[in-house]
């Protein structure tokens, strides 16, 4: 099996996933899944599509991901796996398609308007 390459989006950050037959070790920037999500939260949902299609020791994969948060990032690797899983074995998208694994969260940050103090909050209005 040769490497297979995906991208995985959320908000502003990028992730962009190589999957290779292994012994299942996550390295994400050059460091090892325990270092960069140091959150049991945030490393459960790295790992949840592996452990649906029960892959989770078959595979090493390399991560390079940049931009927006530590949440952002860790959902944006969620997808870009979820999609190498889908190319590897059709079967794997009737396991991950009910749990919503394989949608683009479309949700962006809304950008600030002129003549407001954000997005939707005004300045404070005086009547007199």
């Amino acid at each position: 099996m040769d490497v297979i390459h995906k991208i995985g989006r959320r908000k502003t950050a990028v992730a962009r996933v190589y999957v290779a037959s292994g012994t299942g070790a996550i390295t994400i920037n050059k460091k090892d899944i325990t270092a960069y999500f140091p959150t049991a939260t945030l490393q459960y949902k790295v790992k949840q599509p592996l452990v649906m299609t029960n892959n989770d020791s078959n595979f090493d994969i390399t991560v390079n991901v940049l931009g927006g948060g530590i949440t952002g990032q860790a959902e944006a690797v969620r997808l870009a796996i979820s999609r190498a899983m889908c190319e590897l074995d059709a079967e794997n998208r009737l396991t991950l398609k009910p749990e919503g694994l394989l949608t683009r969260d479309p949700r962006m940050v809304e950008r600030k308007k002129f003549g407001q103090k954000k997005a939707r909050k005004k300045f404070q209005f005086s009547k007199r």
